[in-house]
């Protein structure tokens, strides 16, 4: 999830276990935002895998250390009591491992233990609705009511926002849960991807068999059953091995996977599906899209452009529209 959702949740959490006490829930928001802070490795993660985002420090034991270390210091920044920093150090990066595990964005809990990864697939990694509700909610809680309403007003809102995350997080699993245990029965899928809106879903397969890459997808809606789909794409694994333009859609689109493959890792690490166009010109164009990174429309995506008569295709990254469009 976002670091503003990570660390608001941290804070109401922190809340509820100490109330109000300042510098406690200082620290348990800090602690729900810490995490994240992987990002300054990635000039050394390449050499030190553990240290990649969501590595070490999504994992218990790497929050554990950053719990203990804290307590440590926290007492000389503002009185407390250290078991207690700790406490909610622990617990604000433990809710921070937890949310990223909730999204389709995977976390290593028990590293450097085990790889075994979380990822119950029951929202987005960066979903707007929340991103949306905790930028407002810090605007309100320390811009317009911070210091100018009474204690009880604040209350309220602190409830209300409890409240809130409870129940989108209960709505996210409840209806994760539901569309999972009814998979098998809308066709041949076995996976389930979630968009924005929690009534409605992606659910899909992918296989790999002969050198060919085949993902099958529909969008299954809440009351209605599937509204899109099923649709099916295939691609090379490998390059074709010949320099002539691709004839048809299918091959500009087996023809353009490998490429596209090998441009963005995000498509080997997420679910994904292509569409190929022809121009004017007659020659074939295919774009590749992320099934799971998508916003506003447009999913991040590659789109692979075969010159007309042969040669080597021009391959470029960016978020594109899928005409299809996918969550």
């Amino acid at each position: 999830m976002d670091l503003f959702t990570h660390v608001l949740v941290a804070y109401l959490v922190t809340f509820g276990l100490v109330g109000f006490k300042p510098s406690y829930l200082a620290a348990g928001a800090l602690g729900g935002g810490l995490p994240d802070a992987d990002a300054l490795f990635f000039p050394i993660a390449r050499r030190f895998p553990m240290l990649r985002h969501h590595g070490i420090t999504h994992s218990v034991f790497g929050v554990s250390v950053v719990a203990g270390a804290g307590a440590l210091l926290a007492p000389l920044l503002a009185p407390g009591s250290a078991a207690i920093y700790f406490l909610v150090l622990e617990v604000g990066g433990l809710c921070h491992i937890a949310q990223d595990g909730f999204t389709h964005f995977s976390v290593p809990p028990l590293l450097p233990f085990s790889e075994k990864r979380l990822e119950l697939d029951a929202d987005r990694a960066i979903n707007f609705v929340t991103l949306g509700v905790s930028v407002a909610s810090f605007y309100l809680l320390l811009g317009v009511e911070r210091n100018r309403v009474p204690f009880d007003v604040y209350l309220w809102t602190v409830y209300g926002l409890m409240a809130f995350f409870a129940a989108y997080f209960a709505v996210r699993l409840a209806c994760r849960l539901w569309v999972g245990r009814r998979l098998h029965a809308l066709g041949e899928f076995d996976v389930v991807s979630p968009t924005t809106n929690p009534f409605a879903w992606l659910v899909l397969s992918e296989r790999e068999a002969a050198g060919v890459h085949r993902t099958t997808w529909a969008r299954y809606v809440f009351g209605r059953g599937l509204t899109a789909g099923p649709f099916t794409v295939e691609g090379l694994l490998e390059p074709p091995g010949t320099t002539r333009a691709p004839a048809t859609e299918a091959e500009a689109l087996a023809w353009s996977y490998p490429l596209a493959r090998k441009a963005a890792g995000f498509l080997e690490a997420t679910y994904h599906f292509g569409e190929a166009f022809r121009d004017v010109a007659g020659s074939w164009t295919a774009v590749w899209y992320s099934l799971e990174f998508t916003f506003f429309g447009r999913s991040a995506g590659v789109r692979v452009r075969f010159p007309p008569e042969g040669g080597p295709a021009s391959v470029r990254r960016a978020f594109y529209r899928p005409t299809v469009r996918p969550g």
